[in-house]
């Protein structure tokens, strides 16, 4: 039961950068239905900006975490306006393959730029392990899983009870009711992109320190998981897309504890067909009838 414990504990800490990952799916989804598959290259190009500034710039690892944050923020919002927005009116498929082009083209040119092996994130925290009852937790897992919980608390917040918040949900219910109300659509749909990017460019730096390794790739496996995640909490719920986080992140590490990590990826995506199968919105997904 203990070792049992420790894996789930283990499997919170993966699981926290699903759910980092997993929001920007669902937020961008939920407000014009695009599914951006480029949004695990955001992450990927947070974790080298962070990488370039604390091995390079040496900057605190704090301050870099929001200066990525910004930057992939930014990000964000020149990717929706170059590559989104002109195709808004048309067809979901045209935008569905501007977003794995989109996708394509940024880790290419991280390729290009820096190579495709792997390098160490430098590792600016000192690891202190702690036990408690039995169980091992260590500093870099308390960071993540504390930062990651704080900034799920803060986009609640936003989505719930700011003035931009409330038009997120207005334009997510009816974007046409929505700009006959007054409201920035276009503005709206920019502070969606880049808030969800924020979150990606800080789950970049958190996996660099957590795992002392970034890779031009790193952001295609994870942000596929992201995405399932997303989808079996129900995409377009920010409570499920952080549920499905953790949930595929605790997956994955009671699999490899049992001996199959080789096919953790395999029972990641065998939990997505059998949830689609039961619950076709997901855990926390509203099914909606569509008039043909």
């Amino acid at each position: 039961m203990q070792l049992f414990i420790q894996q789930l504990v283990n499997g919170l800490s993966l699981g926290s950068i699903y759910a980092l990952i997993a929001l920007g799916y669902t937020m961008v989804y939920g407000t014009i239905r695009l599914i951006n598959f480029a949004h695990g290259d955001v992450y990927m190009m947070g974790a080298f900006f962070g990488f370039y500034l604390v091995n390079t710039m040496g900057v605190n690892v704090y301050v870099a975490l929001v200066l990525s944050m910004l930057f992939c923020a930014l990000l964000g919002v020149v990717i929706e306006r170059v590559a989104y927005k002109p195709l808004r009116k048309s067809t979901r498929v045209a935008a569905l393959i501007t977003a794995i082009g989109v996708s394509y083209l940024l880790q290419n040119a991280m390729i290009y730029f820096v190579g495709a092996e792997v390098k160490a994130f430098p590792s600016p925290i000192k690891t202190h392990v702690f036990e408690v009852f039995g169980i091992i937790i260590n500093s870099k897992q308390l960071l993540v899983f504390g930062v990651t919980v704080a900034l799920m608390a803060t986009l609640q917040f936003i989505v719930r009870y700011t003035k931009m918040g409330k038009a997120m949900r207005a334009v997510a219910v009816d974007e046409e009711a929505a700009q006959l109300m007054g409201i920035d659509v276009d503005r709206v749909i920019s502070f969606t992109f880049a808030l969800g990017s924020g979150l990606a460019g800080i789950a970049g730096i958190l996996v660099g320190i957590y795992y002392n390794s970034i890779s031009a790739t790193m952001g295609t496996t994870p942000g596929l998981k992201a995405f399932v995640a997303a989808v079996v909490g129900g995409i377009g719920s920010i409570p499920g897309a952080m549920i499905g986080g953790y949930l595929i992140g605790v997956l994955e590490t009671i699999v490899s504890f049992l001996g199959g990590s080789t096919y953790k990826d395999a029972a990641v995506y065998a939990l997505l067909i059998i949830i689609l199968l039961v619950l076709p919105a997901g855990l926390f997904g509203k099914n909606v009838k569509e008039k043909v």
